[in-house]
């Protein structure tokens, strides 16, 4: 089988990365033809055997001010991805979260006769929810990672199948690095931390550790280390650093299974931080117009998916006006200092799991496409 696979930001090209690998491993159970996949995505879905034909670094665009000043890119972007379709005439198009782009490809590619999956929901639950019914008219079948999400799409008529959360099984599969500390570590041995995850993007990253950093000042007796990613440059971290406030790169978890309590920029990051069973507090800032825009159509009471999965306040989230250093600084005491406040998140980070509980998200979406390719009757093809 040939698959198009597009995942166009970080957590994307992880869950990419072992969704190619659980599609190879389901071709092979059923004795197929090896795989022949070529992605948008990066590193982690190149080394499980995709062809990378356009790095998620190159689509990182944040907001809806961003993406207008970026629009002749972006249109650019679209209509290389379609060229390359049509050039290699995959047997399915899968897309990967992404929404803004991979819902115009869907809609694009069901016209053309493509296969289309979708794997790990776009967030129509939380803004403009009719399009929902867009994502039913484009999408032969859905894959999502929340359970909640089942329930959702049953308003609108749409059998979706909840396959498990692909952070659960990277973070059970996750060893960790018993020389993190070392001495030739950035860390100070055996001093608390406090991590800093401001996210993966070059605006965010900058807005976030601007009072992310500043909270350090307050808590001198924990070292604040900032979870960077490598594919960004190093100079931008660099105004941040000071005697008590480190870095490390591309090592999230390792520095999670030490941390004491964690300031997480909304995102994926919050649920990762909340399995490792780390006290936290969610922060978000966007730029003024981009943010008024948001306020207006986004529908639901929570930003962060730890709040949303328990669908309560497990998590305090500082969004906007309220992302202060004096409410971080409030905030971050109550989880280090506050025995009754830290064990209650403790707990409800228990029921989060008991809520997510299915394993192998990958390994049942890669079986369960293979499976519906090889009961179809018609081979897909371009019209």
């Amino acid at each position: 089988m040939k698959y198009f696979i597009i995942a166009g930001e970080r957590s994307g090209d992880l869950h990419g990365s072992n969704l190619v690998k659980a599609l190879k491993n389901a071709e092979n159970e059923v004795g197929g033809t090896p795989s022949v996949i070529n992605a948008w995505g990066g590193e982690l879905m190149e080394k499980s055997g995709a062809k990378i034909l356009k790095n998620y670094k190159d689509l990182a665009f944040m907001g809806f001010l961003e993406v207008v000043q970026n629009i002749f890119k972006i249109l650019g972007f679209f209509r290389e991805c379609k060229t390359q379709i049509i050039d290699f005439q995959p047997d399915a198009i899968i897309l990967i979260d992404y929404a803004g782009f991979n819902l115009r490809i869907a809609k694009w590619a069901k016209t053309h006769g493509f296969k289309v999956f979708y794997y790990i929901s776009p967030k129509v639950w939380a803004w403009n929810q009719d399009r929902a019914f867009k994502i039913k008219a484009s999408v032969d079948k859905l894959f999502v990672i929340f359970p909640f999400e089942v329930d959702f799409f049953k308003k609108y008529n749409f059998d979706v199948e909840y396959v498990g959360n692909p952070l659960l099984d990277a973070i059970n599969d996750f060893q960790p690095n018993k020389d993190f500390r070392l001495s030739d570590s950035p860390l100070i041995s055996e001093q608390k931390i406090v991590a800093l995850l401001p996210g993966s993007r070059k605006q965010e990253v900058e807005n976030m550790l601007k009072k992310m950093s500043r909270v350090a000042d307050y808590f001198p007796d924990y070292q604040f280390v900032i979870a960077g990613v490598s594919n960004l440059s190093k100079t931008l971290y660099h105004p941040f650093l000071k005697p008590n406030i480190k870095i490390v790169y591309d090592q999230t978890y390792d520095l999670l299974t030490i941390s004491d309590a964690a300031l997480v920029t909304s995102g994926t990051a919050t649920l990762e931080t909340a399995l490792f069973e780390v006290p936290q507090v969610v922060c978000y800032e966007a730029n003024w117009i981009s943010f008024q825009i948001a306020k207006k159509l986004i529908k639901v009471p929570y930003i962060s998916l730890v709040n949303l999965i328990a669908q309560k306040e497990v998590v305090k989230e500082l969004i906007q006006e309220n992302f202060t250093v004096e409410n971080l600084k409030k905030e971050l005491d109550f989880l280090l200092n506050n025995t009754e406040k830290r064990g209650n998140q403790l707990a409800e980070y228990q029921n989060i799991k008991q809520i997510l509980n299915k394993k192998n998200a990958s390994k049942n979406v890669g079986n369960r496409i293979v499976e519906i390719l090889k009961n179809s009757k018609t081979k897909i093809v371009l019209k």
